[in-house]
């Protein structure tokens, strides 16, 4: 089930404190991200972070879950989407940690 604009537009919002939040959609799903770097997705209407050591240090009771079938398990962030607060610092303290994004490599020209 593909996860619908509206709530990928609503957790956005939510997180808008800790940066500058963008979204790409992906395959009927939501890449998000935070300054530049991807630190969540959106599958199936439920938000999935990247996990770090800061953020489960945040969260403390992590509940961790594949977004898809196949994939490492993330952080499965459900109970406080509400909470703008709280979303905005725990996405910093998540971005914080995660490397800077490689740099995309220019085309080669033909000869």
């Amino acid at each position: 089930m593909a996860s619908g604009l509206h709530i990928v537009e609503f957790i956005a919002e939510q997180m808008e404190d800790a940066g500058e939040i963008t979204y790409k959609a992906m395959f009927g799903e939501y890449a998000l991200y935070c300054d530049g770097k991807i630190m969540a997705l959106v599958c199936n209407d439920q938000l999935f972070l990247k996990p770090t050591d800061a953020g489960r240090s945040f969260i403390e009771d992590v509940v961790e879950a594949p977004p898809y079938p196949g994939a490492k398990p993330y952080f499965l962030i459900e109970d406080q989407l509400e909470d703008r607060e709280w979303m905005g610092n725990l996405v910093k303290l998540t971005v914080k940690e995660l490397p800077e994004p490689k740099p995309k490599p220019h085309p080669r020209r033909k000869k």
